[in-house]
């Protein structure tokens, strides 16, 4: 049915994961406010430029960016959120381990 767009409303307005994306108008970061019905939300915000201290000591650019969860508690455990916010940093720092 959702292929053929005939889904009703009140089958598409809840969802059990959401992300918000601000990052793509240039947003650094925000907090996502949880729909009701809705188990987590994601807040992504933009990359930008950003000066951190490389493994040597010495000082480097590197793009970086913020992104937030809030879960409803009843529903999501909250180190299974922390650990699900440590795997993304992972992938998104080493995309490569996707194709293994």
């Amino acid at each position: 049915r959702a292929r053929s767009k005939q889904l009703k409303p009140e089958e598409y307005s809840s969802g059990t994961f959401t992300i918000s994306n601000l990052g793509m108008f240039g947003v650094d970061a925000f907090k996502p406010i949880l729909p009701p019905g809705t188990a987590a939300i994601m807040s992504v915000g933009a990359s930008k430029p950003t000066v951190v201290a490389g493994d040597d000591g010495s000082m480097k650019v590197e793009k970086q960016m913020t992104v937030g969860l809030a879960a409803d508690h009843r529903i999501v455990y909250g180190a299974h959120a922390a650990e699900f916010l440590r795997d993304l940093k992972e992938i998104i720092e080493n995309p490569v381990q996707l194709l293994v």
